[in-house]
């Protein structure tokens, strides 16, 4: 079980490995005696950081999770900056959490360094001689804040989103028993980690049951394929989870292969245990295509920032395709219509969710925080789903991906699958754009495989696979879709090409 007050992860075997970065090993006794010794140099000569925001830039690996740690041990909040950000994106966070500690790698060292200054904020180099007194650590109530990550903020400033060490725990531990973690568990983690999908199911559920991390120096999809040749050599209990452009980027670099490094591969990642996909729509032709090359289906599942995980495509039984699942352990989940009347199942709603595992607040934001629930609790989550034979699937966010044309309410996302599947369409992305006769017009962007298509035959192909009124309007040819670090299109940068 995920206990992060006093002792973050009871091991039973101390000497284990619990986490490998930049080719060196760390049991989580190291892990262990190292967060301990750093949450007593944060402390100073206080017995308590009673919930000061620390904020660190440190690079993926050992030293992110010891300092995440050692916030939380010293009683701190932890708030993770992303590596790639500009300064005047990480600067709005320091300030908004009013962050009284920055932690830094060295590499990070002079972007934050100024900043730091001129707001007298104590700021820390990761590697330079930290001298620890007694150690004596605070006790820290499970409903404590522990951390605040920010949402993308694609249509107003982003959100600190406070999770309390209950929150986290609820999150740990109904994917523990839905995903069936377990010690002999070794995982790669590629993903960004100032999100929740990296933080919470990739290092928290594996460690929390003894299971080792391993960090990538740098992302290449040479290095993954690599890592799942590794993993099956050592007879490991290999876990793999990504994005959809990730898979997708995996799967282009397997067809360049020759046929005998293919089934070298192949042979290798049939070894594993799970693979799995989130953080943005898995087109069902990823899926297949992966499933095809690897063997496995791979599991997706649908979360927030706010509410951790809370729906899933079941670890034993059927992995729908096109659905993201059923409802986690301890999670409540529901569809409603605009006056928040609960739906049938086969009728199309906004998803809200309710349960331990959801958020406590936004920060210093009690008014969104309050608009964000309805009276009885539920948290709104904007998304919105029909539920089919007892599976979720997700129609789009609302704001977004829910295009109102002509009286019709169209999904984006279905629109996009369909043309997908086009032989001479690699990927593309549906928006609506206002109209005056319309209300929204349904257009798309493409990305095509031989540079240019017959805009007129895909014209009439589509409207053999979908009623007229869904049919796009208006396409957009580009080389590249604009995504953000968790690889969803940034849906808003595409409309402005329609002007």
């Amino acid at each position: 079980m995920y206990k992060i007050i006093s002792n973050p992860y009871p091991y039973p075997n101390p000497q284990k490995t619990a986490i490998i970065s930049n080719g060196k090993s760390y049991s989580s006794q190291n892990l262990q005696d190292e967060s301990r010794s750093f949450a007593g140099f944060l402390l100073e000569d206080s017995t308590d950081l009673q919930e000061f925001r620390v904020a660190f830039m440190v690079a993926p690996g050992f030293d992110y999770v010891k300092t995440q740690w050692a916030i939380w041990l010293a009683g701190g909040i932890a708030v993770p900056l992303c590596t790639t950000h500009p300064l005047a994106s990480l600067q709005y966070v320091i300030e908004d959490t009013e962050a009284r500690i920055i932690v830094v790698s060295q590499e990070f060292e002079e972007i934050l360094k100024d900043l730091a200054f001129e707001k007298t904020i104590r700021f820390i180099v990761l590697g330079e001689n930290v001298e620890v007194k007694n150690i004596v650590l605070p006790s820290i109530e499970a409903t404590r804040r522990a951390m605040i990550l920010y949402t993308s903020g694609t249509t107003n400033l982003p959100k600190g989103v406070v999770t309390t060490h209950q929150n986290i725990e609820a999150q740990v531990n109904s994917l523990v028993g839905a995903w069936e973690y377990s010690e002999n568990d070794h995982i790669l983690c590629i993903l960004p980690l100032h999100h929740v999908h990296g933080i919470i199911n990739v290092i928290s559920c594996t460690l929390s049951v003894g299971g080792t991390v391993e960090f990538l120096p740098n992302f290449t999809v040479e290095g993954v394929f690599d890592w799942f040749m590794k993993i099956a050599k050592n007879n490991a209990q290999g876990v793999f989870m990504a994005v959809p452009t990730i898979y997708f980027k995996l799967i282009a670099y397997f067809e360049t292969l020759s046929a005998t490094q293919q089934t070298a591969l192949q042979n290798a990642m049939k070894s594993f245990r799970l693979m799995v996909s989130g953080s943005a729509a898995l087109p069902v032709s990823v899926m297949e295509k992966w499933e095809n090359i690897s063997g496995h289906r791979l599991l997706e599942r649908y979360g927030m920032t706010e509410i951790g995980m809370a729906i899933s495509n079941p670890y034993h039984g059927e992995r729908r395709a096109g659905h993201i699942g059923q409802p986690l352990p301890n999670v409540e989940v529901r569809l409603v219509d605009e006056q928040n009347v609960t739906l049938a199942s086969g009728e199309a709603g906004e998803i809200q969710i309710k349960g331990k595992t959801v958020f406590q607040e936004y920060w210093k934001k009690p008014q969104a925080t309050i608009d964000t629930f309805t009276e009885d609790g539920w948290f709104k989550t904007g998304d919105v789903a029909v539920l089919e034979e007892g599976y979720y699937k997700i129609l789009g966010r609302s704001s977004i991906d829910i295009i109102k044309s002509g009286g019709y309410k169209i999904s984006a996302l279905e629109i996009e699958e369909i043309l997908r599947t086009h032989p001479e369409i690699s990927d593309c992305s549906v928006v609506g754009i206002e109209n005056e006769e319309w209300g929204e017009l349904v257009v798309a962007v493409l990305i095509v495989k031989n540079d240019s298509i017959d805009l007129k035959e895909l014209n009439v192909w589509m409207r053999t696979k979908m009623p007229s009124y869904r049919v796009p309007r208006q396409y957009k040819i580009v080389e590249e879709l604009p995504r953000n670090a968790m690889g969803k299109v940034t849906k808003n940068d595409l409309k402005p090409l329609f002007k």
